[in-house]
């Protein structure tokens, strides 16, 4: 087991995010019979039994921008999820130029395992232009992340396999705003759910990195408004809960190595599937990007 200092943080933050880096480090491979540019990527440290969803997406973003000129950052990235992956087998992303405009780019990307499509995506790049601006504005009274518990300092003791993934095995530090629902149901049965988030070590300066690093986080907690809401935990007895679709807007530049503030809330849930939003800001309250997540959840009658 890792050692933890008292902030929370691993002994080495570098470690972690070294973790990270090397699932971003993706080698580019000769394809065979297909007009797509093809990358193959790993997973190092799994986070769960699975991979999970937003290595994929990150690593999907990185291997897109790999084909499209650095003056384009990747706007939006909608993906769905096809197939769980297997955490010990290599990934192969296949990455379609569909269009290279005067001003934007779009790349279809499938993640493929063992010849069988685990995520298919889309992606948008563009050329940053002047327009007009406006967001919606930070929730005020939000406490500051170094005010706030990590999962390490708040698991570290308990003696469950998924309280252990949670606090050793991510490379984010996340500060709950909200109760967390690790264990049993907290809080107010309210469908929303605030964290904040950055990675544990320093990132490149690279804005490809950052933007696929916020990616990689901003899969963490959307299916947890819709829990809240219903008095679940991720320890429910029965529970069943994947990530269907996930989407993300990039609208403006950040560093994920800072802390960002994630804020999420749930619209609906019926047929056993639950949809999330959320919107990322930093600490001048800047909105950085908006997601949109659904997901399966199931319970037993």
């Amino acid at each position: 087991m890792s050692e933890v200092d008292d902030s929370g943080a691993p002994a080495d933050p570098s470690e972690a995010t070294a973790k990270l880096l090397s699932m971003f480090r993706l080698a580019p491979e000769e394809p065979l019979r297909t007009t797509e540019d093809v990358f193959v990527g790993r997973t190092v440290g799994p986070e769960t039994p699975r991979v999970y969803g937003g290595q994929v997406l990150a690593q999907s973003a990185i291997a897109a921008s790999r084909t499209v000129a650095e003056d384009r950052p990747i706007h939006s990235l909608h993906g769905y999820f096809l197939r769980p992956g297997d955490v010990t087998q290599p990934i192969t992303f296949g990455v379609e130029r569909m269009r290279d405009g005067r001003s934007f780019s779009a790349r279809r990307i499938h993640a493929y395992q063992e010849g069988r499509v685990i995520l298919s995506c889309l992606a948008s790049f563009q050329v940053p232009q002047p327009g007009l601006e406006h967001q919606e504005r930070m929730p005020e009274g939000v406490p500051a992340p170094e005010q706030l518990p990590s999962p390490r300092q708040l698991l570290a003791d308990v003696d469950d396999p998924r309280a252990r993934r949670i606090a050793f095995g991510r490379p984010f530090d996340l500060r709950y705003v909200s109760e967390p629902i690790f264990l049993a149901p907290a809080g107010a049965r309210e469908a929303s759910t605030a964290v904040w988030f950055r990675t544990f070590g320093r990132l490149p300066d690279d804005p490809v990195i950052h933007r696929a690093a916020i990616a990689y986080a901003s899969d963490y907690t959307p299916i947890e408004p819709i829990l809240r809401r219903h008095g679940k935990s991720w320890t429910e007895p029965g529970l069943a809960a994947a990530t269907l679709d996930h989407a993300i807007w990039w609208h403006r530049e950040a560093r994920a190595d800072e802390w960002l503030l994630y804020t999420q809330h749930s619209p609906n849930a019926s047929g056993s599937r639950g949809l999330a939003c959320g919107r990322i800001f930093d600490c001048t309250g800047r909105l950085i990007a908006t997601t949109t997540q659904e997901a399966m959840i199931r319970l037993p009658e």
